[in-house]
Formats: structure tokens, sequence, C-alpha cells
């Protein structure tokens, strides 16, 4: 995934290596009879070749021909370990990667990855459409597909107005992307040639240069869990808080060496420090981010059984998160990792399981089509919500406008019908401070809704820590229970490290920018936040200023030109098709630099 703001990330590497993975395996179509040397003689073959092979230099005849023998014969485990080997062989020769991460890496995603092509049942016509182009055959496994709505005609719109003077507000604690690293190392090196640093594997400093800090560190570095638990002593004593949203992320960065038991201890670690710090009287709202399983971004629809599903995280999840969840959420939970839940009277909270639109989620090969009926169920619970006169909140981990496109389209659909009762959207991922719009679908002028994107705990890459606080309108009979305010806050890592001899006991974590100050608003309804676009546009002052905040306060040079115009082209963007109008897909070297989430 493409995402300002950080600098190259290596850990794309380990996700170019599943690239080739899909080049070398992918699209399988089961043949009967032989089973033997004309897979391993491709494979061989595209070792020889390497980065000079290119499908578009073959003919159609050609490219079926190949996908047809590589048959289920490549799913046997004696080939399963050849591509291992010559996969992991390539990753190294090609410097995708450190040697240790490639072969890792390689070892980790095989079983999993193989699995999905297994069940995606693809034709080598479909391949070769993909691989050659459209005239070798029809590539439909993410084809567009639709929603059923309710035949029930949608309320007369009323435009949100500001609530009187006094009225009261809900203040509403948002954490997002923790990624605590269980091997985070002060004094270790944090420029170092793995997709993660600042860990006990990643060298220790020369003279010349500074070593991770004791409390985190700019960089490609994740946080020790001191800093975690600093950051929950600290709210502890902020509130008190109305409740929580959490959108996941609690694992951190190194993706090629993860066990699903060292996944579920840093779930329930979290989870009990959470529960121990915030307190019991304080309800937390979780979501299912992208890292919580292993390998990362892979989550099979609920009908995948067995040791692929992903019932044991689920089940989990709904264990730790009892405390806060009532029983009929924690069955949809262990279903499909997504709920609904009554927050107060008149306020119902969804909880989405963003997994399942997710591009880096190669489970959805198996079936793209609206994986669990997620959204499907989401429509009946909106439904029911706009019946009973239910204002509804939706939280998340992905952005809608970074998922599948049909996915992305038929949730921007969903918006739109019920722009009455959703009031409010809450996702993380990005790690950075940023929103999208979402507008009427008809002439796509009118702002009618706000996904508001919250910046990361993790200083992962080159961030200070922070969190994020929303004050919504409150529990009162005709409250809108939309977003009025926003402050983020972040514990600046040039002064909370800035004693060598000895790190500060407890630094301090202060408010970085309330947004109604910082932009001169009155509320962050719809209307605002497209104003507030508009502004950035004409002034540069507005605009330089955002881009600040966009990074927490750490940034090493201002935005321009193209880099300022594929931004704002990204903050008009809540459904995909817009966004990858914008140049932060092109790959622009002068818009926005990459990274992964």
């Amino acid at each position: 995934m493409k995402r300002p703001g950080f600098g190259f990330s290596t850990l794309s590497g380990v996700f170019t290596v599943w690239t080739l993975f899909s080049v070398l395996i992918v699209f399988s179509y089961p043949l009967e009879g032989d089973r033997d040397a004309p897979q391993l003689r491709f494979v061989e073959e595209f070792d020889r070749l390497k980065v000079g092979f290119s499908w578009h230099n073959m003919s159609c005849a050609v490219c079926k021909a190949i996908f047809a023998s590589v048959d289920i014969a490549l799913l046997s485990d004696s080939n399963k370990e050849r591509v291992a080997h010559v996969l992991g062989d390539a990753c190294v020769r090609l410097h995708l990667a450190d040697p240790d991460v490639c072969r890792e890496i390689t070892e980790l995603f095989r079983e999993d990855f193989i699995r999905a092509l297994q069940e995606s049942f693809l034709w080598p016509s479909e391949a070769c459409a993909l691989l050659v182009g459209p005239t070798c055959g029809h590539f439909d496994i993410y084809a567009p597909w639709n929603v059923s709505l309710p035949l029930v005609p949608k309320p007369p719109i009323k435009p949100p107005t500001p609530p009187k003077t006094g009225s009261p507000q809900s203040r509403i604690l948002f954490l997002t992307d923790i990624h605590w690293d269980a091997e985070y190392a002060e004094g270790s090196l944090v420029d170092c040639k793995k997709p993660l640093c600042c860990r006990n594997d990643s060298g220790r400093i020369s003279w010349k240069h500074t070593g991770a800090g004791y409390w985190g560190t700019y960089g490609k570095c994740d946080l020790p869990l001191r800093t975690v638990e600093n950051l929950l002593q600290t709210l502890a004593k902020s509130g008190p808080w109305d409740w929580v949203y959490w959108t996941g992320d609690i694992p951190a960065h190194n993706v090629w060496s993860q066990t699903r038991k060292q996944q579920l201890n840093e779930l329930t670690i979290i989870t009990g420090l959470i529960l121990k710090h915030l307190g019991p009287n304080v309800t937390v709202y979780p979501s299912v981010g992208n890292h919580e399983s292993t390998p990362v971004n892979s989550f099979p629809p609920p009908f995948v059984h067995g040791n692929w599903s992903s019932r044991w995280l689920y089940n989990t999840m709904a264990k730790e998160w009892a405390s806060w969840l009532p029983e009929e959420a924690l069955e949809t939970i262990r279903r499909g990792g997504f709920y609904t839940v009554e927050v107060q009277r008149g306020l119902r909270l969804v909880s989405l399981n963003m997994n399942f639109c997710a591009r880096e989620n190669y489970w959805l090969m198996v079936n793209s089509t609206d994986p669990a009926d997620q959204l499907q169920w989401l429509i009946h619970t909106l439904q029911e919500s706009e019946n009973k006169g239910e204002k509804v909140h939706i939280i998340g981990h992905i952005p809608p406008g970074l998922c599948l496109s049909s996915w992305s389209w038929n949730y921007y659909h969903i918006v739109n019908r019920y722009e009455s009762t959703i009031t409010g959207q809450f996702f993380g991922h990005t790690h950075v401070d940023e929103f999208q719009m979402f507008y009427d679908e008809e002439t796509m002028t009118r702002p009618l809704s706000v996904a508001f994107i919250a910046p990361s705990v993790t200083t992962y890459v080159n961030l200070n820590p922070g969190y994020r606080v929303y004050y919504v309108d409150g529990n009162y009979p005709g409250s809108s229970r939309m977003v009025l305010d926003h402050e983020t806050f972040i514990l600046n890592l040039t002064l909370a490290n800035k004693r060598p001899s000895k790190p500060y006991p407890s630094p301090s974590w202060t408010s970085l920018y309330r947004a109604s100050e910082a932009y001169g608003l009155s509320t962050l309804f719809p209307a605002d936040m497209d104003g507030l676009i508009k502004i950035m546009v004409n002034d540069d002052r507005v605009f330089q200023r955002f881009w600040y905040l966009f990074h927490k306060g750490h940034v090493s040079k201002p935005c321009t030109d193209t880099c300022k115009t594929s931004l704002i082209c990204l903050l008009h963007s809540g459904r995909y098709d817009i966004l990858i109008q914008c140049d932060v897909l092109h790959g622009d070297e002068h818009s926005f630099r990459k990274t992964m989430c």
C-alpha cells in the first residue's frame, strides 16, 4: 500500500516477495495425470531468467500452456519446499530484504498462501488475462458486485445544526496502531537493514550514531512496552472518558517472524493493561487490525475451516473483550470479527472487520464479494437503527477509501443511503492524521459524511507517538451525535529522550492541537471539513499547518506542488475509484513517499 508521509520502508520488499510468489504458483489449474517435472522446470526457468522475465513478452497460448502445467502437483509437499527455496533465493539475490527476513517470510506465508490459491479455483485464461492482457481472457476475480438495499425510501435530508451552547458533549478516547515491539532495545541500531529496527537483532551502534531512545525513536521502529504503559497511566489521569474506541494493530511490524502464540500473547497483555489502567467502569469498543493475524493480512472468510480459519484469533478476542461487550456482540466476533452494540440510548456502534475489504488480504482471491456478508449485515443493522431513530457510529481499522474497489463503492453507497443515521466514522491504519470525505452520489459536490483517520500510538515511521480525543454531541434528546471537535496529543520524543545519561522517569504527553483552534472551525460537520479543504487549496499557510499536524509534529520538509495536489485529492477520496485518480497511487516521486502499514 502506498501511503503519504513516510520514508520508503524495506517492508515493501517483504510484500514484493509475495508478488513473486504469485507469479510462481498463483492461478494454478488442476489437471489429471502427470504430477512431475513441468512445474519444477518452469520454476527453474524463472529462477534463471530472474528480473529479465516479462509476461508481456509471451503469447497468450504459451501463457495458458504454462499455467495449465502449474497444476495440483505444485501443492504437494516436495514442490512446496522447492518453490519456497527458489522464492527465498530470489528474494536474497534481488536484495528485496535481509537474507534472514527472506527465508522466514517465505516459510511463514507458504502454507496459508498456497491454501488460498487452492480454494480460489482460477482458470489459466483468468491468470493470463491479468498477466498478458484482456485479449487473452477475462479476469473477474474482483469483478463489480452490488449489495441489496431495502425498498424503504430514504428519509428527507435535514442538514445538521450546531448544538445549543452548554449542551452535553461526549468525550471519546481513540487509540489505534499501538504496535508494541517486545524486542525493542534501547541503544540498538536505528537504521538497520531489516524492515523493523531498534530491536535486539538490529545490531549495536558505532560512536558516530545515536542508538534507539529509551521512550521510542524516530525511524522505522515500533514502541517499547514501557511507553505504551506510560501512555495508559497518563490516560487514566486524563479522564473521565465516556467510552473508548480502539481500532487495532497491536503487534509490531516484524511480520516475517511472528507466531500465533506471540500474537495472542500480545493481544492478551495489551487488553489487560488497558483494562487495568482505565478501570472496569470505562467501556472499550475494539475493532480488528490487519496486524492481529499471522501471516499479516491473512483473514479467510468464515466458510474457510480448520487450521486455516481465523477462529484461533476471534475466539481469543471474544474471551479478552468479554468484560466490555455483550454476548450478542461476542457471537459475531467469533464468526467474523465484527459486531454491533448499543452505546447509549439513541446511539449504536458498529465495529467492522475491514480486513474483508483489504487489498492485501490474499484470501479474498477465494471470494471478494462481501466476504462474511458483512456489508449486508451492516445494511440490516442501519435499517433497524433508522426505524428506531438511532444514530450510528462506525469504527474500523482500514479507511474505506483504501479498500478493494467494489467493496469501497458499496460502502460509499451505503453511507449515502443512511447519511441521516451514520453520524460518525472513525478509522486508523495509516499512522498519520487525515480524513476522507463522502459526497452525494448524484452530484459528488454535497458533503454528507467524514471518515476521520486518527494518528497512531506507534512511531512507525519517523513519527511522534500520539492519540486522539473526539468531542461528540452528547447524550440528550435530539442530539446529532456528530463530531464537534477533536484534539491530538503526542509524546515529543526529542524532549522525552533529551537526557542521555538518565531518561525522564515519566515523560509528558502534551496537546499538539485542537482542530477548532487550529483551523478556526465551530464544528467538524461534513460541510466544515469540505470547507477546510477549499481553504487549504487557496491558503498555503493553512495547508502547511495541516501537513505538519499530519505527521504529528515531526516532518522534515514542506509539501508543495504535486505533493500538495495529491494530498488534497486524497482527502476528497472516501471511495477507491476516486482515490486512484490521485498521484499518490501513481508512484510520483515528487508527491508522496511509500510505506507499508
